[in-house]
């Protein structure tokens, strides 16, 4: 392009630093805003005294994604993150003392199954991978490499939705492979990597499971945020990219159809000839655009995922009964799903997550102690006074009384230093709408063409565009990863520039041509019972119209 166009990006969480370095590349001025002291967001650090915590995100799946990114960046990924494989993906914790590890080994995996389901039961386990294939194999390309901008890119997968099991929840779906309960909550625990309960969740995230089975669970050296901080690396050292940081946007400045760039808290304007929204989406809408329609109807109706009280601990001795990752399942499961999402509640029995760093990278503490992190969901905020520091309380105690009576260990006297993240401290921190972690949920009526769309939904502006967990295509870290390409690929297209194509990327099937009158009837038809449910689930008309 003959003269530079400047593109504002909100937020230096890992969607913002990946869309800045694409864009940057791609010939942009970029800068970066981030009302942080630290790049990242959830995908940050926490330190004390030696200790490092992963703040968010701890699990690194999907790797082809993140080597995907840094392909698009002319980058390998092996030269700038040292990847670990953990050993074992998991070791389970069942309400009755039982105890296994789930890993990609097939032999250790037979034993499992042997054991637990009994005969037959690793056929079934093999089946239920066969399944989770096509899921991943087919789902994943179209929906983290498509851009839903019109109802036709919805029809032509039309033909897929069979296969996918959209229309079945992930638990029912695994039930019918598993005959055990404990089975049945190994294989469908991991819904909560989208703060979505099983029970809801359509059957074709059992990809997850697919993807952890067969590529593995990772753990970058140093911590997470490392891939953002190379992300960040390369934007500025080998783009120009700019980060700003300590800057809180105060508002998105709009003029007619168009946005001019954005007013910091402070009340310095910077221009822009175009805005591209890392900060969560419902939050933007709510707190940095004029309001709207789409906003209070269509929007406010939309539901979001849990929260989670995180507690970061530092211990004064290693803790050789915990493994990287552990999974401590509650005996009343549904029940417990239910408190979250139904009741908005810190659930009377929890099943949570306790993440052990240093098992895996020294580096996370200082010798002969361990770093452990404990992430205990419960719902999002809400209308109704809740006291915070009480529910913090609950939460930790039952964590250590589950802990006592499951692998007798007496944390609470080595514990000598604590951080929590409760809702309250995601909401302030990340400006997370009502605490949510994960943003919207991703029920079927909030995915593809439901979601947000990665330009502007609410069809006001015409360049501004939005990268993250509650955009298409959704959330987790190599999710919005595979978002920025979309985000960054539709800026260009807006300023009449051809994307850089993809490196080593998946083509995902179209078995029928988009535009057959009889596949238009059937999306119609599909399309009318959807959003029967509720007139308030229907994107707006800009949606609908062809791109161009």
């Amino acid at each position: 392009m003959d003269e530079k166009k400047h593109v504002v990006i909100i937020g230096a969480g890992v969607g913002g630093t990946a869309t800045a370095a694409r864009l940057s590349r791609q010939g942009f001025r970029v800068t970066v805003i981030e009302k942080n002291a630290f790049s990242g967001g959830r995908c940050s650090t926490l330190r004390h005294d030696g200790f490092r915590f992963d703040q968010g995100p701890t699990l690194y799946l999907m790797p082809k994604v993140f080597e995907a990114a840094f392909a698009d960046l002319d980058e390998r990924i092996e030269d700038h993150v040292d990847l670990l494989r953990c050993e074992n993906n998991y070791r389970l914790h069942f309400p009755d003392g039982d105890t296994i590890e789930l890993s990609s080994d097939l032999c250790r995996m037979q034993q499992v199954m042997d054991r637990i389901e009994g005969q037959g039961g690793m056929g079934r386990f093999l089946r239920f991978l066969q399944e989770a294939e096509v899921h991943h194999v087919r789902g994943t390309p179209i929906a983290i490499e498509q851009n839903f901008e019109s109802i036709w890119d919805l029809v032509r997968y039309l033909p897929d939705i069979g296969r996918l099991h959209l229309f079945e929840k992930v638990y029912r779906r695994a039930s019918t492979y598993f005959k055990t309960k404990k089975m049945r909550m190994a294989f469908t625990f991991q819904t909560m990597y989208m703060g979505m309960s099983p029970y809801d969740a359509p059957a074709v995230y059992s990809l997850l499971q697919y993807t952890e089975c067969v590529e593995g669970i990772w753990y970058p050296r140093g911590g997470f945020h490392q891939v953002v901080q190379r992300l960040e690396q390369i934007a500025q050292e080998k783009f120009g990219a700019t980060f700003v940081y300590n800057a809180p946007v105060a508002k998105i400045n709009t003029q007619g159809r168009r946005v001019t760039g954005v007013t910091l808290a402070g009340g310095e304007v910077i221009q822009a000839d175009a805005v591209v929204c890392n900060a969560d989406l419902v939050y933007a809408y709510h707190r940095l655009l004029p309001p709207c329609a789409w906003t209070t109807r269509t929007l406010a109706a939309k539901q979001l995922t849990c929260s989670s009280i995180s507690f970061y601990w530092s211990m004064s001795q290693t803790i050789p009964a915990l493994d990287v990752h552990n999974i401590f399942l509650a005996e009343a499961y549904q029940a417990s799903f239910d408190e979250i999402f139904q009741q908005h509640a810190l659930p009377s029995q929890p099943s949570f997550y306790v993440h052990v760093p240093s098992r895996i990278d020294p580096s996370a503490a200082p010798p002969h102690k361990d770093a452990v992190i404990v992430l205990v969901p419960i719902g999002h905020m809400n209308q109704d006074p809740v006291n915070y520091d009480q529910l913090v309380r609950q939460a930790r105690s039952l964590v250590l009384d589950v802990l006592h009576r499951r692998l007798g260990l007496l944390l609470a006297d080595w514990i000598e230093h604590e951080i929590v993240n409760d809702p309250r401290t995601w909401q302030a921190k990340f400006n997370l709408w009502k605490g949510s972690i994960l943003g919207l949920s991703h029920h079927l009526l909030q995915v593809l063409w439901f979601r947000p769309s990665t330009k502007d939904a609410s069809g006001r502006y015409d360049n501004l565009y939005f990268v993250g967990a509650s955009t298409h295509p959704g959330t987790g870290v190599p999710i919005v990863l595979a978002g920025s390409k979309l985000t960054s690929d539709q800026v260009c297209r807006g300023f009449g520039q051809v994307p850089l194509p993809r490196k080593n990327a998946s083509h995902p099937p179209s078995l029928t041509p988009p535009f057959r009158p009889l596949w238009i009837l059937l999306a119609l038809v599909v399309l009318g019972f959807l959003c029967s449910f509720s007139p308030l689930l229907l994107p707006m008309p800009v949606k609908i119209r062809m791109s161009v």
